[in-house]
């Protein structure tokens, strides 16, 4: 039971950091770009007390968690502020600083699933592991007394969240990164861009509950790829 409860522990640090990250990833790329507001609003760092939003880093993921068994949650931390006026480029900065959270994302996924593939258990082990990463009674048994299934195991967590944030948020939907994307691609009236932030939180909602078929699908093969480079 205590091995149950470090690796859900574990999980949820994961969890918070890839959030952590992605956020300071967009505040390091608007620095890049000429606006110094995250800077001097003191958001780059890691601390976890400078990003936690009270609903989206602890009820809501307490939420999921309990209600799925703890064996699924997910989150946001408070978002990294930045002035879209002070980018050096005005057309496509905004979507710089949009896609440098899920890049963020992307190459921490990479990263681990390159460390996973250097970890020396046999690739059954590996494949075990992989099927019941967040089952937490059968995952504690199959790392039971094994180093390198414990670090592998960890590795996993760390591309699946980091995945899934990456890959959700790159739907070009607003508030979503992915919809910055489609604003400096398809051009858009002011009022037009307007509209649809002001409502997309609706029709991200829209798009959730009916293609969340497909949805689940695209996800679970972008995480099947990257836990393919950790075999």
């Amino acid at each position: 039971m205590l091995n149950e409860i470090v690796l859900i522990v574990f999980y949820v640090i994961i969890l918070l950091y890839a959030v952590i990250i992605h956020e300071v990833a967009h505040g390091f790329m608007a620095l890049w770009l000429g606006d110094t507001t995250a800077k001097y609003a003191d958001r780059l760092n890691l601390n976890p007390l400078k990003h936690i939003d009270p609903i989206g880093s602890i009820v809501a993921p307490l939420f999921m968690l309990l209600t799925s068994g703890f064996r699924f949650a997910f989150g946001w931390a408070k978002p990294v502020p930045y002035n879209p006026y002070n980018l050096k480029n005005q057309k496509w900065g905004p979507a710089l600083v949009a896609l440098a959270g899920p890049g963020s994302n992307i190459i921490l996924a990479i990263i681990f699933a390159i460390a996973a593939r250097m970890i020396n258990i046999p690739v059954a082990a590996k494949l075990d592991i992989i099927a019941n990463f967040n089952d937490w009674s059968n995952v504690s048994a199959v790392i039971a007394g094994s180093i390198g299934s414990i670090f592998f195991e960890l590795c996993v967590v760390v591309i699946f969240w980091n995945v899934l944030l990456a890959f959700f948020n790159l739907i070009p939907i607003p508030p979503l990164d992915g919809s910055k994307l489609l604003f400096a691609i398809l051009p858009m009236k002011i009022e037009t861009m307007a509209m649809l932030e002001q409502f997309g939180f609706i029709f991200l909602l829209f798009f959730i509950i009916f293609f969340s078929g497909p949805l689940g699908v695209f996800l679970n093969f972008m995480l099947r790829l990257f836990l393919g480079i950790a075999l």
